[in-house]
């Protein structure tokens, strides 16, 4: 029928588009429609906003460990870059790590290499090789571009929305929102939602790298999602509704990876004797 060939169409184009970028990591290309010379800047800036309106912690043994994992976390990825012939890959990240009150157990880092860490995470990550586990996930979010990938999948979620209310348009309106409300549902579920759940475990997994490369002990990290898991019991979403992994899903992907994240790891240190 007419009314399916625009929409084949766009599934062409974004299978071509999705060939645009390859991430060094996976060895896997990946749809991002967003260049860092775009993306960094906004973020920088973003992250200078945030700090100006933030309580930033100093000074105390809190904030210099995580500026020491930070930096140790930071060279382990630009070791892997040159492991993999890519010295010049992380030419554009300006890496600052910043300790901010907040009782959230959360950290991110932001395209380009500008981390927070808040004061509510160190309640779980009672460790250095657990707070390293975290600064690896959140820079791999970083390393792997996932918030360009992101970004750009909720652009093409949002342009194939309007091009259906263009091609439904002759439709009753009661069946356009039938319609309409169905496609927003099923790009959330079907597509953003594991989207992001991709991404998760992918950080999870580069993230051990990182963090193996930089000498911590890789059985932190599940010894973490351990502490996070009891710290989250009866609060979990459903993983099916959930941009993460559950918890338990986390921990078996962890202990199946660390053989041979060990392994590859011993590789890049014996090439880089």
């Amino acid at each position: 029928p007419n009314i399916m060939r625009p929409f084949i169409a766009l599934i062409l184009l974004v299978l071509l588009s999705s060939a645009c970028q390859v991430n060094h990591f996976t060895g896997k290309k990946n749809f991002n429609a967003i260049p860092n010379s775009q993306l960094f800047p906004m973020a920088f800036a973003q992250y200078d906003a945030f700090l100006k309106e933030h309580k930033e912690i100093t000074g105390t043994s809190d904030a210099r460990q995580i500026t020491r994992v930070g930096k140790q976390i930071s060279r382990a990825a630009q070791r892997y870059f040159e492991f993999k012939g890519l010295p010049n890959a992380l030419k554009d990240y300006r890496w600052e790590y910043h300790l901010v009150h907040n009782a959230q157990k959360n950290a991110w880092c932001m395209p380009g290499g500008k981390i927070v860490f808040y004061t509510g995470i160190l309640d779980i990550a009672n460790t250095e090789a657990m707070v390293a586990a975290i600064m690896g996930h959140e820079v791999a979010h970083a390393l792997a571009n996932h918030g360009g990938q992101r970004m750009s999948a909720q652009l093409l979620q949002k342009g194939i929305g309007v091009l259906g209310q263009q091609v439904l348009k002759k439709e009753p309106q009661s069946k356009q929102q039938q319609i309409l409300k169905a496609y927003g549902v099923a790009t959330t579920v079907g597509a953003i939602l594991p989207f992001s759940r991709v991404h998760e475990s992918e950080a999870d997994k580069i993230g051990l790298t990182l963090m193996v490369l930089a000498g911590y002990p890789p059985e932190a990290a599940v010894r973490l999602w351990e502490r996070m898991k009891a710290a989250s019991a009866g609060k979990a979403t459903p993983e099916l509704l959930s941009t993460h992994l559950s918890n338990a899903t986390r921990i078996q992907n962890l202990m199946r990876w660390i053989p041979q994240i060990k392994l590859e790891v011993e590789k890049i240190k014996v090439a880089s004797r």
